[in-house]
């Protein structure tokens, strides 16, 4: 699902607004994804369902766990190489 979102910022003192893509899917990890977690090591992520919003931009975030608890924010280019090694497979 793509959504545009109106965002604001400001620059020099003035108000912007730009807008923003994002999409949600449903997926599943299937095999190893890392991610560097808030003490500086390399996590996993666990194998099962989670959600991936890709938001314009150099991050993607993965959301995991019964109530949506966990989440990393992974750079794009890595979550496309779990998706080419079949280790992340969009359901949606």
């Amino acid at each position: 699902m793509h959504i545009p979102v109106r965002a604001f910022t400001v620059i020099r003192g003035h108000l912007r607004a730009f807008t923003m893509s994002i999409s949600t899917h449903t997926a599943r990890i299937t095999g190893p994804v890392t991610y560097v977690a808030a003490n500086g090591r390399r996590m996993s992520i666990p194998l099962g369902p989670c959600v991936v919003e890709r938001v314009d931009g150099a991050l993607t975030d993965i959301v995991w766990g019964t109530r949506g608890q966990s989440s990393a924010a992974l750079p794009t280019e890595d979550v496309q190489a779990a998706q080419d090694q079949g280790h992340l497979v969009l359901l949606d």
